[in-house]
């Protein structure tokens, strides 16, 4: 995550929390599961999700730009065992001018 800057009242962000220790799992959740089991190729049944959305968010600082705006998720889902981070970007990948940000090595994801 960059530092995204809200300030000039562009964009927003949001979280939805999912437990479905013993309960019924939403279509959401179903989709979140698939994804681990098909990517890592083992078993997983989620406990805990937590959805986190950035969207239209510019980048810092907002007073250069605030057109070219990024939404982007984080999705953070644990079994009680094992925790798993799925991050996903809109289409078109990055939409910052990263040639006008502080720092001009970045990158999409995380290492």
């Amino acid at each position: 995550w960059d530092n995204a800057d809200f300030s000039r009242g562009v964009g927003t962000t949001f979280y939805q929390e999912f437990y479905t220790l013993n309960t019924a799992k939403p279509p959401f959740i179903r989709d979140v599961e698939a994804k681990i089991r098909r990517y890592l190729r083992s078993s997983y049944s989620a406990a805990w999700t937590l959805k986190i959305t950035w969207e239209k968010a510019p980048a810092y600082a907002a007073r250069t730009d605030t057109r070219r705006t990024n939404t982007y998720q984080a999705i953070l889902t644990t079994d009680g065992f094992r925790s798993y981070v799925l991050m996903l970007y809109q289409e078109g990948g990055m939409q910052w001018d990263y040639t006008r940000l502080p720092a001009t090595n970045v990158l999409i994801g995380y290492t």
